[in-house]
């Protein structure tokens, strides 16, 4: 079954509500969950210091039904109010791919509700970040730096690989965030963007890529674990956490049944880009969240933390 005609099945299905796990919401209303506020107030406490360094992250982030998902929302909700408050969010996602690698909106703009075939309230969820013109300056900087290609693609909104999590992780959307697309798929021009970024942890700015560990839209039904999807999962978790970085890049040969978990590779592309970002200094790894997609076996959920 094709991605399209499995995420209008699955957008058809009957669901608990929407806006992060909350029921009975509006769907013309601003999509700021008050139960999660909390846990989003007590990691504003901790802003982000002058020259700190930020973690990097690589986050799970599901299709839109991750925000029925109220398990998952919290889990997301949590790992966030443990981190410290940052200055503007870097985001990369799955669902966007582009050669040269392209800056997205620095103003308000629509986002991108790119799927089909669901409930309308998907298509009615916003999430009103502010646009963080000032790091598309430093962006553009750190890649010319280093001799790599960037333009600017001012209408493209935030897709659904970055809106998702963030609206679960930061609902209050006070965050300036800025999106910026992959710059291909080769695994060491991926690692390399990332190696580019670095500089930016120590002016506030959270790196996130977004995407998924397993990803084969053929099991988007199955409610069972396939063996190959616990296997690759596991290979991934080993190989993160060792920081090796030789068989990150070559997932494709080294990863068990990696054909089997990654038909195509735009989704494990992001956690390249975030091992690039934080390949410089030897951090802990952590998965502040792991398991598998209760309504989706064969998508693991684990995300991952570096430093």
């Amino acid at each position: 079954m094709q991605r399209r005609q499995l995420l209008k099945a699955l957008g058809a299905a009957p669901l608990a509500g929407l806006a992060c796990g909350r029921a009975e919401q509006n769907p013309a209303a601003p999509t700021a969950v008050p139960e999660l506020s909390a846990n989003a107030e007590r990691g504003s406490l901790a802003q982000a210091a002058a020259g700190e360094r930020l973690p990097v992250l690589f986050v799970a982030h599901g299709a839109p039904m991750l925000m029925d998902d109220a398990g998952w929302v919290q889990e997301l909700a949590a790992w966030s109010s443990n981190l410290p408050r940052p200055r503007a969010v870097l985001m990369l996602s799955a669902h966007w791919d582009a050669s040269p690698a392209a800056i997205g909106a620095t103003e308000k703009v629509p986002l991108v509700y790119d799927f089909s075939g669901f409930a309308e309230r998907y298509y009615q969820v916003k999430y009103p970040a502010p646009g963080a013109p000032e790091l598309a300056v430093r962006v553009r900087d750190s890649l010319r730096a280093r001799s790599l290609r960037v333009r600017d693609v001012p209408a493209r909104g935030l897709d659904h690989g970055a809106y998702v999590p963030l609206l679960c992780m930061y609902p209050a959307a006070d965050i300036p965030v800025l999106q910026l697309s992959l710059p291909g798929l080769d695994p060491r021009t991926l690692f390399e963007f990332g190696r580019a970024l670095a500089p930016l942890r120590r002016e506030g700015v959270l790196i996130v890529g977004s995407g998924f560990l397993t990803h084969n839209m053929r099991y988007g039904f199955s409610r069972e674990t396939p063996a190959w999807a616990s296997e690759f999962d596991a290979w991934a978790a080993e190989t993160l956490a060792q920081r090796d970085v030789d068989a990150l890049l070559d997932f494709e040969s080294r990863g068990p049944a990696a054909r089997m978990a990654l038909p195509t590779t735009e989704h494990f592309a992001p956690v390249i880009v975030a091992a690039g970002a934080a390949s410089e200094h030897a951090e802990p790894v952590t998965f502040p969240i792991t398991g598998f997609w209760r309504t989706s076996g064969g998508f693991t959920r684990r995300s991952v933390q570096f430093g």
